[in-house]
Order: structure tokens, then C-alpha cells, then sequence
């Protein structure tokens, strides 16, 4: 038994070498029987490790979502969902309807096509040997082929099942100059006309682009400020916290098409179309996160002080012909828009006012196209609000992810309100429907008692934690705590519940 295990590892590394290799020249040609042979071999152990699973590290942290799971081909290669790319790399990609595929990281650049073996790496002509493709509604990648134009390595043992992705140098290395434009990565710039709802507008154009390019979707302004709890007329004004509450507790978004905006009505009983999971605050002005956040995430929401109200109003701090924006003044901020991109080299004297040096970012405005370079306009680093809170959506699911939501704070920072201290204490009871709670409690409950009876079966993190003194219930609680609802579901399929046996 175990000489015919050996010899199919060596098969196994025999094909490895021919598909992840180039043809040396003089080599044999297989004929079509050792051709299929090969490949029946590649499609059966592709299957016995995809089975086994293969286990994500990226720049040494294990990545337990399975969304983020990597698969072998046919071809023994790895295949890595696009988002995986953006949301733990640190990349950006736009796809094409065409099935052009553009993925960015610092300097590098690879382009591919679904379906097909021509790519193009750092300006380099390829063919590679697992094409794109789409695999339940994911775009899948060869990892392998472009992790090195990307400043990765990539590394897997599939004896282990570990695949382990680290980065090379750091991350600082963003672009000169970026525009979100370009990159058809924004939506239509819309008017907010006489109405203080440019929060809502910023808001919401920044979170169309998180969807952008695989979704295009205009969501509805009317239904962020006419059905948020808080109470406020459309012409009083809000800001990104009233944003967050409306989306965090699933009232919206909704289309625009199915609440329009300026009729001075709304449809309350409208349901939200997609569910806002994740939305990341950056202060105290970190220009450099708020640039990583635009090339890897999307626009980012941001105030400034404005003494224009409307593309038709002028100011000694805007430069109508240049489109640049600076204000050093002491007044608050009064006005949201969206960061879509910058350019570090946009001369200080393209602004009324110089700052001390040069570099703009490029923001979307809520004024219409007959404002700026249509709807855009160019502001200082160094304006006195620009960045002071930024807001970035992050995660954006379908709305059929859940079908119930617990929270108690539905409008958001409500609950501090009053404490006036830096601590404070409170409880929440919450009623389940039926008997999810009890469920739930019981595979939690199983997961713990399977992983204390055997702390090997924890990842190699966690026993290493209990060998260095660390309590093992700890360990184990902080394990579990740490999975996804769909990761702790998934975990508890794989260990109670049985298999078919093959034969």
C-alpha cells in the first residue's frame, strides 16, 4: 500500500512539472492515449484535494472565509476568487462585459480575458495554462501566473493543503496619480438641487462604487433621507452617521427607480435590495489610508467647508477655471462628497489661495455636470477639513444573505448619548424567532466539546498558543469566536455529519 502511494505522488509531480511548465525543446510528443492518461490522472487528484480543502494563509493569517477559498484545476493549479485579491491582497481589479479582466497592485498590472490563455503581465505578452473563469458567479483566476506581477509570492504544499500567499516589500508603493474614472468605476453624477441632502448623495454614490464594475445600481436618495428615524426635513441636512444607521439596520438601499428623487414623496415599505455588513471610519486626516481605501475598496465619503450651495455659485476659495478647491479657513465642515481618486503632482498654483505644496484629491460633487469638470472638482491635502472623518463602505451583500437582524442602537451612536463617561454599562434581551437561538447554541456547544477533547484538531496557531501556556478554553473560545456564521456552519457539516462512502 504505501509503494502505490509513493508512486502516485511521483505522477503527481510529474504532472505538476508538464503543465507548470514550458515544452523544452526535443521533447517526446505524447501521443493522444498518454495525453488523456495525464490528464485523467490531473482530474483525479485535483478532485482528492479539492476534497481534502486547502487551507488559505495571506502574509501569514489564515483566511477562514469561504468565500476566499482558493480550488485546484484539472491542471493542479491554484484558482483564486477575484474578490480575494482585492479584499486581502490589497489589489484592484475592474471586469469588463467584454471578459477583459484588469488587476492592480502598487506598480504591477496584469491583464487576462475569461476563457481564454493570452494574458498580458507587466507589459508582457504570456499564455498561461488555466484560463479565467466563472465558477458559481465567481471570476476564479490562476493565482500562480500573476502573483509575482502583483509583489506576491505564492507557495502550497498539497500534501498539507496549505497555500500560502506573502507579500513582497510593502504596501506604500500606491500610484502617483489614480482616477477612479478611468477605471469605470464610478456612477452618473447626480443634482441634489435645492435640498440639504449632499450626505446622502456622498453616501450613496460611495456605496454604488463598491459594487462597480460587476454591478451598476443607482440607489434611491429620497428613501436614505425620508426613512431613517431621525426625524430631520430633507432640507435640515445629516451626515455619514445617520448614512450608516439607515443601512446597518436594513432599511434600505433601495433603487432609485423605485423611489425616486424630488417628487417629495417616499415608499416606506420598500425593502432594502442589498445589506450593508461592513463600513470602515478613517480618521484624523490619514491621507494615505483613504488612498488605499479608493484604489482597493471604493469611493470614499468625506466633509468640507463650503460657501457655495450650487453649481452656480462662485467663491474666493474655487478656482472655476482650473476646477481646485482650497480652504484654510476656521469655519466647520457643511458639505460631503465622495473621494474618487488623487494626483500628487496637481500644482498648488492651480488653486486662488497656494497651499504649501502640491497634491489634490479628485471628488464627486452632488451639484450636477455644469459644476466643476463635470460634477468633479480637484481639492488641496492640505484644505483644513478634507479627510478629518472619511467613511468607506466595504462590505456589501445581497439581501438574501439573512433573513432576520438583532440590534438595539438602530439610529446609530444613540446609545452613548447621555454616559458622559468613558465607561458604560447596559444589557439587551432579544427574543429569536422559534428556535434558531437554541440551534445555534447547541453546534456551538458541540464545535467547543470537539476541540477541547483534542486541541490538535485547532489550527496550528491556536496549539502553538496553548504550548507556549495560553488556557485552552480560551484558546478554543477565541477559535470559534473568531468563525464566520457560515465558516462555524460549514466546520460543523465537515465533522458530524457523514459523508457517502465511494467505493
Amino acid at each position: 500500500m504505501k509503494k502505490f502511494v509513493y508512486i502516485i505522488l511521483i505522477l503527481a509531480i510529474g504532472a505538476l512539472a508538464y503543465y507548470g511548465t514550458k515544452e523544452p525543446s526535443g521533447r517526446l510528443e505524447k501521443n493522444e492515449e498518454d495525453q488523456h492518461a495525464v490528464s485523467g490522472m490531473s482530474e483525479k487528484l485535483a478532485g482528492d484535494y479539492n476534497e481534502a480543502g486547502l487551507t488559505l494563509y495571506v502574509n501569514g493569517s489564515e483566511v477562514e472565509e469561504d468565500e476566499y477559498k482558493p480550488y485546484v484545476s484539472n491542471n493542479l493549479h491554484l484558482m483564486m476568487p477575484l474578490k480575494m485579491l482585492k479584499d486581502k491582497m490589497k489589489c484592484t481589479y475592474i471586469e469588463y462585459v467584454n471578459g477583459s479582466i484588469v488587476i492592480k497592485r502598487n506598480e504591477g498590472v496584469a491583464r487576462l480575458v475569461l476563457d481564454s490563455q493570452d494574458a498580458e503581465l507587466d507589459g508582457k505578452d504570456v499564455k498561461i495554462a488555466d484560463a479565467p473563469i466563472k465558477k458559481d458567479d465567481e471570476t476564479f483566476v490562476p493565482i500562480e501566473y500573476i502573483a509575482d506581477t502583483l509583489d506576491y509570492t505564492c507557495e502550497y504544499n498539497y500534501d498539507t493543503g496549505r497555500v500560502s500567499l506573502q507579500k513582497v516589500g510593502e504596501d506604500s508603493k500606491l500610484p502617483a496619480a489614480y482616477d477612479m474614472r478611468k477605471e469605470g468605476r464610478v456612477t452618473e453624477v447626480r443634482d441634489q438641487g435645492d435640498s440639504g441632502t449632499c450626505w446622502a448623495f456622498a453616501s450613496l454614490a460611495a456605496l454604488e462604487t463598491t459594487l462597480m464594475p460587476d454591478e451598476k445600481l443607482q440607489f434611491s436618495v429620497d428613501n436614505m433621507t425620508m426613512n431613517n428615524g431621525f426625524g430631520v426635513e430633507q432640507f435640515e441636512g445629516g451626515q455619514y452617521r445617520m448614512s450608516i444607521a439607515y443601512l446597518a439596520s436594513w432599511k434600505g438601499p433601495v433603487l432609485e427607480k423605485d423611489d425616486p428623487y424630488g417628487d417629495d414623496k417616499t415608499n416606506s415599505k420598500l425593502k432594502a435590495v442589498k445589506h450593508l455588513q461592513e463600513a470602515e471610519i478613517i480618521d484624523d486626516k490619514n491621507l494615505k489610508a483613504v488612498k488605499e481605501a479608493v484604489y482597493t475598496k471604493g469611493g470614499v465619503e468625506t466633509a468640507i467647508y463650503s460657501d457655495m450651495i450650487d453649481a452656480d455659485s462662485s467663491s474666493e476659495y474655487y478656482n472655476e477655471e482650473t476646477h481646485a478647491y482650497y480652504y484654510d479657513g476656521s469655519e466647520g465642515i457643511n458639505h460631503d462628497v465622495v473621494i474618487v481618486g488623487w494626483d500628487d503632482n496637481y500644482s498648488k498654483n492651480n488653486f486662488n489661495k497656494a497651499p504649501k505644496k502640491d497634491g489634490a484629491f479628485i471628488c464627486k460633487n452632488s451639484w450636477g455636470t455644469e459644476f466643476g469638470e463635470d460634477g468633479y472638482f480637484y481639492i488641496s491635502y492640505y484644505d483644513a477639513h478634507i479627510c478629518e472623518t472619511s467613511v468607506v463602505y466595504t462590505r456589501l451583500e445581497g439581501a438574501d444573505n439573512y433573513d432576520k437582524i438583532y440590534q438595539s442602537d438602530k439610529l446609530g451612536w444613540v446609545g452613548v448619548l447621555g454616559f458622559d463617561q468613558e465607561d458604560a454599562y447596559f444589557a439587551n434581551v432579544y427574543t429569536a424567532g422559534k428556535s434558531e437561538e437554541l440551534k445555534a447554541d447547541k453546534m456551538l456547544r458541540i464545535l467547543y466539546e470537539y476541540f477541547i477533547e483534542d486541541a490538535s484538531r485547532l489550527t496550528n496557531e491556536c496549539v502553538e498558543m496553548i504550548y507556549m501556556g495560553e488556557d485552552p478554553k480560551t484558546v478554543v473560545c477565541d477559535y470559534i469566536a473568531g468563525m464566520t456564521d457560515n465558516y462555524a456552519i460549514e466546520t460543523f457539516k465537515s465533522i458530524y455529519i457523514p459523508k457517502s462512502w465511494k467505493v
